[in-house]
């Protein structure tokens, strides 16, 4: 039982980092769309899919 509780508390925090990850890296795409648009890169009606 012990090592089930091992292996649940490992992939818990895999899925935390994992979130964290995915916040990351969504903010900086969206700071990425923000300067190519202001660069006149991308039109400025253009929407992330």
């Amino acid at each position: 039982m012990e090592g089930l509780t091992v292996t649940a508390f490992s992939l818990s925090i895999m899925g935390m980092a994992a979130l964290g990850l995915v916040i990351r890296l969504t903010t900086r795409v969206e700071k990425l769309v923000k300067t190519l648009k202001e660069k006149g890169v991308l039109e400025e009606d253009y929407k992330e899919e």
